[in-house]
């Protein structure tokens, strides 16, 4: 009987360590599309109804910001991107892309947090909308870093890789 609980005490140690040692990789979960893929085009309405298409920025850098007010680590990576894109590479095109599913929440998110992509969209079908799947974003908010042709250059872009990643 000893026996048996002293498997049972190790065996119960050893979970605890597998859980603890595979918590940071529970932190950033993987998904999405990846670096050297075709971003997939997409259309979407801004609030003045009028349509844009990220083919319409072929030709030009574009930061593909997905994010929601609701997700606190999406929200400050797009406000960090959108600073540093309005102070330091004012040649690259933002297109912040939120999933929040009530237009008054984003369009208030988007005054607090002083947002001024060159395009800044809401889907209010939320997760449900046709572009987070697309994008395989069942995992988690995420940037691009698209080049000219709409090839994804990087993946996750902080502010800080910006300048190193277009060199």
């Amino acid at each position: 009987m000893r026996n048996v609980r002293q498997i049972f005490v190790v065996l119960l140690l050893l979970g605890s360590l597998t859980s603890f040692v595979s918590f940071g990789k529970k932190d950033k979960p993987a998904g999405g599309l990846n670096v050297g893929n075709a971003a997939p085009d997409f259309e979407i309405k801004a609030a003045d109804e009028q349509s844009l298409a990220l083919s319409d920025f072929r030709g030009k850098y574009v930061l593909l910001s997905f994010w929601a007010s609701y997700d606190a680590q999406s929200r400050v990576q797009n406000i960090c991107l959108n600073n540093a894109l309005q102070s330091a590479f004012p040649t690259i095109e933002m297109v912040s892309v939120s999933f929040d599913e009530y237009r008054s929440v984003f369009t208030e998110t988007v005054r607090k947090d002083q947002i001024v992509a060159s395009a800044c969209f809401v889907e209010t079908d939320g997760t449900k909308s046709g572009l987070f799947g697309k994008y395989k974003l069942g995992r988690g908010f995420t940037s691009y870093l698209l080049d000219k042709e709409g090839v994804i250059l990087a993946k996750d872009v902080s502010a800080k890789e910006l300048d190193t990643l277009l060199k």
